[in-house]
C-alpha cells in the first residue's frame, strides 16, 4: 500500500486551523452583520462558488430528485447547525462554544441509540456522555446567572449551542441514510444553497437587514469564513479523506476547540485558564470514550456532510 502524499497531511492540518479559527472568524464577523444573514451571505457566496467550480470541472450535480433530501440535511446541519452557533456568539465568548460544539458526538450517540436501525450505546459510551456533561457544567457553572439580562442571555446562548449539536446530529443520521452518489462536491454545494437561503429568509422575516453595517473587521471576517473558512476548509477536509484513515482526520474535532480558545483569549481577551483546560480535558475524554466507528465520519460519498457546525 502507497504512502498517503505529503500534501494529505498539509490539507489535515489546514482543516485543524482553518475550522479552529471559524469561531473567532463568526464572533467578529457578527459586527458587520447580524448572525441569520451573516449565515445567509457566507452559505449562499460559498454554496454558489463550489457549484460553479462543479459545473467548470464537468462534475455530476446531483439529481432534482435529490434536491428535498439535501434540502432537509440544509436545513438542519447549515440552517440550525450553523444558524444556532452564529446566534450564540452573540453572548456567549467563541472559544466556549467552541468547547460545547465538540460535544456534537454526544448527541449522534444519542440520535443513532434512539434509532430502530442505529447501534446502541454501550456502556463505555454512556459513561462517556455523562464525563463530556460534566466537563461542560465544569466549564460554564462559575458563570451561569439569571439575575440580569447579560445572564440570561449567556444561558440562552448555551441553550442554542445545544440545539446546534442535536441539529448537527440528526441531520448527519439523516445524511447518512440518504446517499446522493459520488457528487460529494456538487451535493454539499446544494446543501449550502438551501441553507443559506434558509437563514436569508428568517434573517429577513426578523428584521436583520437594519442592523447590517458593512465596515471594519467584520466584513473582513465575513469574507474569511466564506471563502477560508467554508471552502478552502472543506476542499482540505475531502482531500485529508481521500488518502488518509478516518481516525487520523478526526482529530481535527480535539484541535480546533484548543485552537479557537488560544485565539478567542489572545484576540478577544477571552477567558483561559486552569478551570478552561480542565474542563477541556474532561469534555476530550468524554468524546474519546463515545466515539464509535458508525458514527465517525464517513468515507462514502453518499453521506456527504459539512463537517463542521461553525
Amino acid at each position: 500500500m502507497n504512502a498517503p502524499p505529503r500534501l494529505a497531511y498539509v490539507a489535515l492540518v489546514a482543516v485543524c486551523v482553518i475550522w479552529g479559527t471559524t469561531y473567532l472568524g463568526i464572533r467578529v464577523a457578527l459586527e458587520a452583520v447580524p448572525p441569520a444573514l451573516m449565515g445567509a451571505l457566507r452559505w449562499l457566496t460559498a454554496g454558489s462558488l463550489l457549484l460553479a467550480y462543479a459545473w467548470f470541472r464537468g462534475q455530476a450535480l446531483p439529481h432534482v430528485g435529490s434536491w428535498a433530501s439535501l434540502a432537509v440535511q440544509g436545513l438542519l446541519m447549515i440552517g440550525f447547525g450553523n444558524g444556532f452557533v452564529n446566534w450564540a456568539e452573540q453572548s456567549v465568548p467563541s472559544g466556549l462554544a467552541a468547547v460545547v460544539i465538540a460535544t456534537s458526538p454526544f448527541f449522534m450517540a444519542g440520535v443513532e441509540a434512539l434509532r430502530a436501525d442505529g447501534e446502541r450505546l454501550s456502556r463505555r459510551g454512556l459513561v462517556g456522555l455523562v464525563l463530556g456533561f460534566v466537563g461542560i457544567i465544569v466549564l460554564v457553572w462559575p458563570d451561569l446567572r439569571f439575575n440580569d439580562a447579560g445572564g440570561t442571555q449567556f444561558v440562552l446562548g448555551l441553550l442554542a449551542l445545544q440545539g446546534a449539536c442535536l441539529a448537527w446530529a440528526v441531520g448527519s443520521s439523516y445524511s447518512k441514510r440518504h446517499p446522493h452518489g459520488d457528487s460529494v462536491i456538487g451535493a454539499t454545494a446544494v446543501q449550502m444553497l438551501f441553507g443559506g437561503l434558509i437563514m436569508l429568509v428568517a434573517g429577513t422575516l426578523i428584521g436583520e437587514w437594519g442592523r447590517v453595517s458593512l465596515h471594519g473587521r467584520g466584513v473582513a471576517a465575513l469574507a474569511y469564513l466564506t471563502v477560508v473558512g467554508s471552502i478552502g476548509g472543506f476542499v482540505s477536509y475531502i482531500f485529508a479523506l481521500k488518502y488518509l484513515p478516518v481516525s487520523t482526520v478526526s482529530i481535527y474535532a480535539y484541535i480546533n476547540p484548543l485552537i479557537a480558545v488560544i485565539l478567542g483569549a489572545i484576540v478577544l481577551g477571552e477567558p483561559f485558564g486552569f478551570r478552561t483546560v480542565v474542563s477541556m480535558a474532561i469534555v476530550f475524554a468524554g468524546v474519546a470514550l463515545v466515539k464509535q466507528p458508525s458514527i465517525k465520519i464517513s468515507r462514502v460519498g453518499g453521506a456527504t456532510r459539512v463537517a463542521e457546525p461553525a
